[in-house]
């Protein structure tokens, strides 16, 4: 009977857990203002939203740095940061990770776009990109992309990580098609 109470316990545990982790903050809405962020980069210096105005943004969040699918994303955006570039945007990533292992992984695979560091947490929740497991806490593998105003044009909640880039960049010139005419 004892044992029984204890798996109960435990699966109410995990159903609450999970729960929770559910609960993390809302996605923001395309077409509204994305949420501001004032974060550090691997080198220390500071990024806020405010500095892309007039830009595309591609704001991507990844769980942790040098694992075998965020080095994939992370790679392919630097592979194609040129064609990304040409389209008036700039590739920003952001974790959980803090500037040091940020740092590593930039060097590592000489990636030359800032990757933030959301140590508290608070952006990648207010993108609604937090998995939040009590002890545990990660980004989501969700990335944004923002208009030059700062409004959110389209949230990519599924993605595949060596294909990713090049989904941006077809995304980018239908998106930015128009604008050249």
């Amino acid at each position: 009977m004892k044992w029984l109470a204890i798996i109960i316990a435990l699966i109410v545990f995990a159903a609450l857990l999970v729960a929770r982790a559910a609960r993390a903050g809302e996605l923001p809405e395309v077409g509204k203002p994305a949420p501001d962020f004032n974060l550090p980069d691997q080198n220390g210096k500071y990024h806020t939203l405010r500095e892309y105005r007039g830009k595309w943004l591609v704001l991507y969040f990844y769980p942790k740095d040098d694992t075998p699918g965020c080095t994939q994303e992370a790679c392919a955006f630097r592979d194609d940061l040129n064609q990304i570039s040409e389209l008036g945007a700039q590739v920003v990533g952001v974790s959980v990770d803090d500037t040091d292992s940020h740092a590593e992984f930039a060097k590592k695979y000489h990636l030359p776009f800032p990757l933030l560091a959301d140590k508290t947490a608070a952006t990648a929740d207010e993108y609604g990109a937090l998995m939040n497991l009590w002890l545990i806490k990660f980004a989501r593998r969700y990335t944004f992309l923002i208009d030059p105003q700062g409004n959110v044009s389209k949230v990519y909640l599924s993605v595949e990580t060596s294909r990713h880039s090049k989904q941006i960049i077809d995304d980018l010139k239908k998106l930015t098609a128009g604008a050249k005419l």
